[in-house]
């Protein structure tokens, strides 16, 4: 049977002064940490040049949202990519964005901007960049970020309000099929541009002498947020970051029908009139009721690829042949230059037939 182990002697135990100028570092340590982190007021996100302030105003006071969203964007901006080039462009005309442009983008796509019936053309995005309410990173092609607020306002039976389609300003139909929507101005907080959204766009059907504030509820509890990269179908060849701020709202007064708004002046508080004038606008907006039944994932995206269909909000699908258009098969593709080069569908055509002459 070996000995018993001689005890164990530590010469290098701390004193008691050693003890108490450790603890002493410890909180000096946390207190510098805590002053640090309160100064720090904004984060950013992958956009490029992107930030979200911690604090947004509330608009109608309600802290449950507030809360919410200010968890949600640190969360979801707790990393930056160092590669990118974030560094802001000022454009001092819209031709001077014109000759930027020019050598970014693929020639023939941004030969289209407002030409194809749809889109819109350098006056809108040069607008949009001097209010604050757009921004683009310098690289090839550049990506163009905005904030966007989207309204789901809720009616009788649990309906939801959707834009089917838009009349535009050179006469050209532009289809929607999704919910209000708003691009957000420079530190605008999401309720304060829904309200803003919703005056905007369906002001006409409300009564003049009644503030819009007191007709509109936000649902607290509904608020989501999401960044979403994809093309941009106004601007056919820029690829778009889309900070989406989703909420819930209902609006006391709307009809009960499908009806028309009108816009009133889109660009009525631009400084440059001329431009303004230049640009594509929205003169109506045309509104149906749709069934909770939708998915919504993104931009009003409907399941079995039918979100191109603008009655497709309701229950019942077309009785006759019908075809449907593929908005982005690869815009979830983290390779925008690859998923140009593959070969994806752009149309579905569709027939009713019946259930004895489908093989197993």
């Amino acid at each position: 049977m070996s000995p018993p182990l001689p005890p164990l002697k530590n010469s290098n135990l701390p004193t008691l002064p050693d003890i108490l100028l450790t603890a002493l570092s410890v909180c000096f340590f946390f207190t510098s940490s805590r002053f640090h982190n309160t100064a720090t007021t904004t984060t950013t996100s992958n956009c490029p040049f992107f930030s979200f302030p911690l604090n947004p105003r509330r608009f109608l006071k309600i802290p449950a949202m507030s809360q919410t969203y200010t968890s949600s964007l640190s969360s979801s901006s707790t990393t930056t990519n160092p590669n990118k080039n974030n560094r802001r462009h000022s454009f001092a005309s819209p031709q001077s964005l014109s000759e930027w442009l020019k050598p970014r983008l693929p020639s023939d796509s941004f030969a289209t901007w407002g030409v194809k019936p749809g889109t819109k053309n350098v006056h809108n995005l040069w607008l949009e960049l001097s209010q604050g309410e757009t921004s683009l990173d310098d690289s090839e092609p550049p990506v163009r970020t905005v904030q966007v607020v989207t309204v789901r306002v809720i009616g009788k039976d649990g309906k939801i309000l959707v834009e089917s389609h838009q009349e535009l300003s050179d006469g050209e139909v532009r289809e929607r099929g999704r919910p209000l929507s708003e691009k957000m101005k420079p530190n605008e907080d999401p309720e304060s541009a829904a309200v803003r959204g919703i005056k905007e766009e369906l002001g006409s059907v409300i009564d003049a002498e009644t503030e819009v504030c007191d007709i509109v509820t936000i649902d607290p509890n509904s608020y989501e947020m999401r960044v979403e990269e994809r093309n941009s179908g106004s601007y056919p060849g820029l690829p778009g970051c889309y900070v989406l701020h989703i909420l819930n709202a209902t609006v006391e007064g709307l009809p009960e029908g499908d009806f028309c708004t009108y816009e009133v002046d889109e660009y009525g508080d631009s400084d440059d009139k001329k431009v303004a004038h230049q640009a594509v606008s929205v003169k109506k907006h045309y509104w149906k009721w749709g069934s909770t039944c939708v998915l919504f994932h993104g931009w009003f995206t409907l399941v079995f690829h039918l979100c191109s269909v603008p009655w497709m909000v309701h229950t019942s699908l077309p009785e006759g042949d019908f075809c449907t258009y593929e908005v982005d098969e690869y815009g979830d593709s983290d390779d925008k230059k690859v998923a140009h080069q593959a070969v994806s569908v752009k149309k579905h055509y569709w027939k009713w037939v019946s259930a004895d002459s489908i093989q197993p």
